[in-house]
């Protein structure tokens, strides 16, 4: 309805009626509103009139006809009745409650929607047609205030929900921030948005603007929640932006004892390479390019062309330089663009990053962006536990990491463009190298990268590539012959590179007899074929197959059928259901016929288009129930491995039961010692991770929820949350295709953990509230005790001590109940670990002493070893420095006796603060520098917590 506006006391009476719609306005404030302190004694009938004059408005519909009236006289004032959806504002305020309910439900992302939705309604100030005296009342003011309010709440729920959100709402905070100019909590919102989405130069403008106006105008340094925002912004390229520093939840990865421990926080990246950043932190310089071919031939127009985009002049370039270069399968893109790479490679002082993009893999395991980048993460230094959830804030942290350091990226066997993009750095000086057999138009368009188209190898350079492999002797003795090799092989340097290591390998062979055989075997390779049979693979692949043994062979074939990256001997032999010194032959036999690529010690890989070849194959060679054995094989031999290396690291801790029946010619690993059943974890997690994806893909959903919930502590203790998020959520899905209320029980909890590891306490709860039910559903009673100290693992994160507690209670009445004494000994040092965070440390000494004692009966050395590590902590905080030291001795003595590196490492940080809280600085910081030693071996990111102890003596 569109009202006329009347005199400006009507006008100023309507808004103020509809700011409090539904409500009584008494007449008194209705007065104060209109005339303030000179209201004049007929105020009260001229009100009376203005009510009259709008009852004749409201009460009127569009037609004319009188309806009931809107405006009532009442409770010594007046109130203005409207119906749902007749006012922006009521519906703002509505949505602004849906917000609320849905972050008190845990979902941000519609929160973040909600409020996106309420702040489109706001067409500006309010009553903004009414005398400015009248609209500076504190009734119009108040209403002002909920609209920057809600800006507020949009940006800390856009911020949880992630950074396409936050992008949403920049316009909206820019603007409110303009508008109040003062406002730090605002300001704080636009300066973390603008760092999550990537604007990293205007955050630190916006910082730097509020900050010099709170100095000028107010004479005030910023507060907290500037502050705070500012210590999230990335300092320098090393530095992390928002969604990776802040406070670090350190608590003890022992397998029971899991409470956590007071935290650090930090923001820099490990020091453990050379050169520094602008806030003091070491750049970590990746060296990342694979191997330059010695015998690398040809291609001088292309290098040219290359070589021509860094003039050699331009030592830092202003823009990013793309370097696109295409051609079909096998043409040598990756050979030309790793040479090129070596060549100017010493123009990229700050170092080289490397990633198969894995953009035609048969097997479908296409890499993730997201996976690629936390690669990088990896390789410049970053934390796992530091590394945010999301493409979009990954990417963010990727940029600024990069941003005025000089690197070369080399990103092989592209999909597309989609693919590519988030890998791209925002700031100069760097380039990016791309391979791909697809025309990557919008990289060229838009991104502005210089395509390279690259065709077959001229006939010359062909000659001369069988002159460096086979000799200029043998090849000017039968030039024929060497010439109708170069056309049966179509001059690609892939099948050429393979037809002369089979003639090298066989120096009796004449020319004339390969180019003969490469004749009679003529094919053509599925998906990869043009009009042109010359130019099909298949020729070289084939003949190079049909030489093979039988045994190798097979083993060609059926390696298609690996999940991951590369395969390990053992796993090779699992395949063909051999000994691993009966598979070492063919693995070498293989590789000599260039099939197959030794890529480290005891690890085979392929090029894309042999896997291509050898899947098709073995769909032809290999019956189906033959390939789904040797698949189950794999299965069967990957996670009992798993099952065995974390039952060795962790033997009394409850875990999944498995079937004692496994696939013939499994063979799972029997380890010796702790540390093989580490490495072991470490060297297969690629494939142990692709081995999940691959299980759920292939039908088989008990191997995947199964190995995921094996995975589960090994993958927590390294920091891999992203990756357990991923394996986690296809187990769920796994278990609830096959209906197994056991392996939704697993999922879930480990969901619900991880989590609550990645801030996201709503869904932590939910994933362990549906675990509790579900465990409770099957009868598992340790299974619902772990819930439980999950629970109150979570409940300690939050401070909220003693809702811990009442988890614990319930824990140790399920493990009392189920017999399972090594439970209860677990929860008995988790309870003291909770008294220390309350302050009652000598309750903790009680619950520790008796977790010890438990321990000692059940022979469990790493219960034992945190027991003694939690009591001396309790001592600690007693000022019991010496008794302190001496349990952290004891449990020092027996991480060493079992082996567990972090856990050492651990006692040791304590030992340092012990010996520093006695007085004894120099005996701390020998306690601190063995235990970095021990994190930098590891790789572990609590190094950098104690870096910044041992720093702490010279700041003084």
């Amino acid at each position: 309805m569109e009202l006329p506006p009347g005199p400006p006391k009507r006008r100023a009476l309507l808004a103020l009626l509809l700011t409090r719609a539904g409500e009584p306005v008494p007449v008194h404030e209705i007065v104060d509103v209109l005339w303030g302190e000179n209201a004049p004694v007929s105020s009260v009938n001229v009100l009376s009139r203005h009510v009259g004059s709008l009852r004749g408005m409201l009460d009127t519909d569009t037609s004319g006809q009188t309806t009931s009236s809107r405006l009532v006289r009442g409770s010594g004032g007046y109130r203005l009745i409207l119906g749902s959806g007749e006012l922006d504002l009521q519906r703002f305020r509505a949505l602004r409650d849906e917000a609320s309910a849905a972050r008190d439900l845990g979902d941000p992302a519609r929160a973040a929607a909600s409020l996106l939705e309420a702040l489109a309604l706001w067409r500006g100030p309010t009553a903004s047609g009414i005398a400015p005296e009248v609209r500076a009342h504190p009734a119009f003011a108040s209403v002002d205030r909920e609209y920057p309010a809600a800006v507020k709440e949009a940006a800390a729920v856009a911020l949880e929900a992630g950074p396409a959100l936050a992008g949403q709402l920049l316009p909206i905070l820019r603007q409110t921030a303009a508008d109040h100019p003062l406002d730090e909590v605002l300001h704080a919102s636009l300066v973390t948005a603008l760092a999550a989405t990537g604007h990293r130069a205007e955050a630190w403008n916006a910082y730097r603007d509020v900050r010099t106006r709170l100095v000028d105008e107010l004479g005030l340094d910023p507060g907290p929640e500037l502050l705070a925002a500012e210590e999230q912004l990335p300092r320098s390229t090393a530095s992390a932006p928002p969604g990776w520093s802040g406070p670090r939840g350190s608590a003890q990865s022992s397998a029971e004892n899991i409470a956590p421990q007071p935290s650090h926080a930090g923001t820099r990246v490990p020091e453990t390479s050379t050169g520094t950043t602008a806030d003091g932190a070491r750049w970590v310089r990746p060296a990342q390019l694979p191997a330059d071919l010695v015998m690398f031939t040809g291609r001088h127009t292309e290098l040219d062309r290359v070589h021509a985009l860094l003039s050699p002049s331009d030592d830092r370039p202003n823009a990013v330089v793309i370097s696109a270069i295409g051609g079909m399968a096998g043409v040598g893109k990756t050979s030309l663009a790793v040479h090129w790479a070596h060549q100017i490679a010493h123009r990229f002082p700050d170092g080289q990053l490397y990633a198969d993009l894995r953009g035609f893999d048969p097997s479908g395991s296409i890499a993730d962006p997201a996976e690629v980048i936390r690669g990088f993460l990896d390789a410049l230094g970053v934390p796992a536990h530091r590394i945010p959830a999301g493409l979009d804030a990954q990417t963010a942290l990727y940029r600024s990491l990069l941003a005025g350091h000089r690197v070369l990226v080399l990103l092989d066997n592209a999909r597309d463009t989609e693919q590519v993009r988030p890998l791209l750095p925002g700031s100069a000086g760097c380039l990016i190298v791309v391979t791909s057999r697809n025309h990557l138009h919008g990289l060229v368009v838009g991104d502005g990268a210089h395509p390279l188209s690259l065709g077959l190898l001229t006939a010359a350079e062909s000659r001369e590539f069988l002159i460096r492999r086979l000799g200029p002797k043998r090849v000017a003795e039968e030039p024929t012959a060497a010439d109708e090799i170069v056309a049966l092989c179509g001059s690609l340097p892939l099948t050429l590179a393979i037809v002369s290591a089979r003639a090298a390998a066989h120096p009796g062979w004449s020319l004339s007899f390969i180019a003969e055989d490469l004749r009679k075997t003529r094919g053509s390779l599925a998906g990869f074929t043009d009009d042109d049979p010359t130019t099909d693979p298949r020729t070289a692949f084939s003949w190079s197959y049909d030489a093979l043994t039988p045994g190798a062979a097979r083993l060609f074939r059926l390696l298609a059928l690996h999940p991951g990256p590369d395969a390990s001997t053992a796993t090779a032999a699992v395949l063909l259901g051999l000994l691993v010194k009966d598979i070492r032959p063919l693995l070498a036999e293989l590789v000599g016929a260039h099939l197959l690529t030794q890529r480290s010690p005891g690890r085979f890989g392929s090029h894309e288009l042999l896997r291509i070849y050898a899947a098709e194959l073995t769909e032809s060679h290999d019956t189906l129930e033959e390939r789904d054995a040797a698949r189950h094989q794999l299965l069967d031999h990957l996670l009992h491995t798993a099952h065995r290396a974390d039952s060795l690291l962790a033997p009394h801790r409850e875990r999944l039961t498995l079937s004692a029946r496994v696939a013939a010619g499994a063979s799972p690993v029997a380890f010796n010692s702790r540390e093989k059943a580490a490495s072991w974890l470490n060297a297969e997690r690629p494939v142990l991770l692709a081995a999940v994806q691959e299980a759920a893909r292939s039908g088989l959903g008990a191997h995947c929820w199964q190995l995921a919930a094996t995975l589960e502590l090994f993958l927590d203790r390294h920091g891999r949350w992203q990756d357990q998020l991923v394996s986690q959520a296809a187990a769920l899905q796994a278990a609830e295709d096959l209906g197994d209320l056991s392996g939704r029980a697993h999922a879930h909890r480990a969901l619900g953990f991880v989590n609550g590891r990645l801030e996201r306490p709503a869904q932590a709860h939910e994933h362990l509230s549906t675990a509790l039910e579900l465990f409770a559903a099957i009868g598992d009673l340790p299974g619902q005790g772990r819930v439980h100290r999950y629970m109150a693992f979570q409940a300690n994160r939050q401070g909220h001590h003693h809702e811990a507690l009442d988890h614990y209670r319930e824990a140790h009445s399920l493990y009392e109940a189920a017999g399972h004494r090594s439970g209860q000994a677990g929860i008995s040092n988790e309870v003291g670990w909770t008294h220390i965070l309350l302050g009652a440390y000598e309750a903790a000494l009680t619950d520790c002493q008796r977790a010890i004692t438990m321990n000692q009966q059940l022979g469990d050395r790493n219960g034992e070893a945190a027991a003694w590590d939690s009591l001396g902590y309790a001592h600690h905080h007693l000022g019991q420095y010496q008794q302190a030291l001496t349990c952290y001795e004891r449990a020092l003595t027996a991480y060493r006796e079992i082996h567990d590196d972090y856990l050492e490492a651990d006692t040791l940080v304590h030992i340092g603060d012990a010996w520093e809280a006695d007085g004894s600085q120099e005996r701390a910081a020998v306690a601190w520098k063995q235990a970095l030693g021990i994190l930098e071996t590891i790789a572990h990111p609590d190094a950098e917590h104690v870096r910044d102890k041992l720093r702490r003596p010279d700041d003084t």
